[in-house]
């Protein structure tokens, strides 16, 4: 790029920093001196490739997408909290809250996150313990007591039935007296993700995507300003994938659903802006960096180019990451502070948009309100001391970190390249990229990937190649045990009454003929989602609702492979 476009590029990000809002902060060094929001080549030079790195707020984002960053707005600090009952998790949520949490993110206990109401036989010694127990609308209601739905941006960790789970969560809303069409949050829903690394899904694919798409029409045309999509790579990282396998198997399941709204005649300017994203932030500080950045240039760029979208919100990669809950380790947890400090200022230079950091006994147990504090205070420490804030993407220009930044896009898009292959050259219902994944996950492709990566780091860890403190290298400690949280069995015991008083107050007809009539609904292509509100007002329970529906649509079964 020559000095003339660069300096006119110049121009136009100060106008739109100008006219943009600002926080009323100091935005200078400790020492008092002042820094400029925004860092560029000097003026009057020339900079080869520069429109691919550009200036924040500009096409293709790899500096922000705003001309202001963090001047502007800082990151949500959105704390993922959930044990025990909901009224456990209440009293934590309020914590979280009163210590200057600035959203919630909800994580559900296993019988939860699999549709199984808290006695069924399968729930048996799980109720509660990695995350709270939500049986139906009543639960939800206890868990958002004295929190105002309308007010506060709510993140639900949970895709398999997070479609029933979020009427749930709009039914308690309701109860408050909220208008729903304002509501703004995030549900996962991410259904690609469970088939390739978490394992946590209900149905064969196509219902779960039928599911889906039904969400994406309710939410585009009832609650605009909610996210009913958050793509997935934590999990994906969390199994043992590389940054760029990461990257590339997330952003090609954002594409896919990008085709299940085209499938369904959504306008992409309309359905795409609700589209977020959810990465890992690992312990390789520049790496993630530059993931980051290379995230927001793809998507971008292929919104564009491939799925003609025109409006600047589609064409932006909005993301939520959370420090890595793998790189943490059971020896010498005090050392998991410094790990997630470190994490946590990766994400934040590579310009999140919100934020979790994972507490220093996480491998040990669910955290202590000590050890969820010191996660909090971490957050709040880069924010408001180091000076992270004052200047957008201030690692824009770094030698190192763009051509990292370029290797990670072009490692990406070989694997897009990849997974169509897979797809085929045929007709394709959907998209060509959603059949690339359907095949990946039938053929297994994409769990051998993500094992052969994961063996390959462990044989990297075993030969010391790879050095974790505490681990395979400056194992010595005076350290002493932490107290660890436990979850009494009496929560398991107490959920179940409270369930049982609950089935048997309801009018068990009205239940019936509820489920009766969404199960109804999925024969025919009737959006599920009002039928579905319906049976949730009914107080019918999770199990109930996903039974009926296992029932009509059947249960997916990983093939065996070895």
């Amino acid at each position: 790029m020559n000095a003339d476009e660069i300096a006119a590029g110049r121009a136009r990000w100060q106008a739109r920093y100008d006219a943009a809002r600002k926080r009323d902060a100091d935005f200078t060094t400790l020492s008092g001196m002042t820094v400029d929001p925004v860092y560029g080549p000097p003026e009057g030079t020339a900079y080869p490739g520069f429109e691919r790195i550009g200036w924040p707020g500009e096409f293709p984002y790899t500096r922000g997408l705003h001309p202001t960053g963090y001047r502007g707005r800082t990151w949500t600090i959105r704390q993922f909290a959930g044990f025990g009952n909901a009224r456990q998790t209440n009293e934590r949520y309020k914590m979280i809250l009163g210590a200057g949490g600035g959203g919630l993110s909800v994580a559900f206990d296993m019988p939860t996150l699999m549709g199984r109401d808290s006695d069924d036989p399968q729930s048996l010694g799980e109720v509660g313990h990695c995350g709270v127990a939500v049986d139906s609308a009543a639960d939800m209601e206890v868990l958002f007591d004295g929190i105002d739905l309308a007010g506060v941006t709510t993140s639900m960790t949970i895709s398999g039935p997070a479609v029933p789970v979020f009427c749930m969560y709009l039914v308690a809303a309701e109860r408050q007296g909220a208008d729903l069409s304002t509501l703004d949050g995030t549900l996962q829903t991410d259904i690609f993700k469970e088939y390739i690394a978490q394992k946590e899904w209900l149905f064969d694919p196509e219902p779960h995507l039928r599911l889906i798409g039904d969400l994406m029409e309710y939410c585009a045309h009832q609650i605009p300003r909610y996210k009913p999509l958050s793509v997935s790579g934590y999990h994906i990282r969390e199994a043992g994938s590389t940054a760029a396998q990461e990257l590339a198997y997330t952003l090609a399941d954002g594409f896919g659903y990008v085709e299940l709204g085209l499938s369904r005649g959504l306008d992409v300017n309309v359905f795409a802006p609700g589209l977020s994203f959810f990465f890992d932030s690992h312990v390789d500080f520049f790496e993630e960096i530059a993931k980051f950045r290379a995230a927001r240039r793809i998507w971008a760029r292929w919104l564009r180019d491939v799925y003609g979208a025109t409006s600047e919100k589609a064409l932006w990669l909005r993301f939520h990451t959370q420090t890595a809950g793998v790189s943490l380790t059971a020896q010498q947890p005090v050392n998991n502070v410094v790990r997630t400090a470190v994490e946590a200022l990766a994400a934040v230079l590579g310009g999140t948009n919100s934020l979790h950091t994972n507490a220093l006994d996480e491998t040990l147990a669910l955290p202590t309100d000590e050890s969820a504090e010191i996660a909090l205070r971490t957050q709040q420490v880069l924010m408001e001391e180091i000076g992270v804030t004052n200047v957008a993407d201030p690692l824009g220009g770094s030698w190192y970190v763009e051509a990292l930044t370029d290797r990670i896009e072009a490692e990406a898009e070989e694997i897009f390249a990849r997974i169509r292959q897979l797809g085929g050259d045929g007709p394709h219902r959907i998209g060509p990229m959603t059949s690339g994944i359907l095949r990946g996950i039938e053929d297994g492709w994409f769990t051998g990937q993500i094992a052969e990566s994961a063996f390959a780091y462990q044989q990297a860890l075993e030969k010391g190649e790879k050095r974790i403190v505490g681990v395979n290298c400056h194992t010595g400690t005076v350290a002493k045990d932490l107290e660890i949280l436990r979850i009494s069995h009496e929560v398991e015991l107490e959920q179940r009454r409270v369930l049982t008083e609950r089935k048997a107050a309801r009018d068990d007809a009205a239940v019936k003929a509820a489920v009766e009539r969404m199960v109804a609904a999925s024969r025919t292509g009737e959006n599920m989602i009002p039928a579905m509100l319906d049976a949730v007002r009914a107080e019918a329970t999770l199990g109930e609702i996903c039974d009926a529906l296992r029932a009509e649509w059947g249960v997916y079964r990983e093939p065996a492979r070895f």
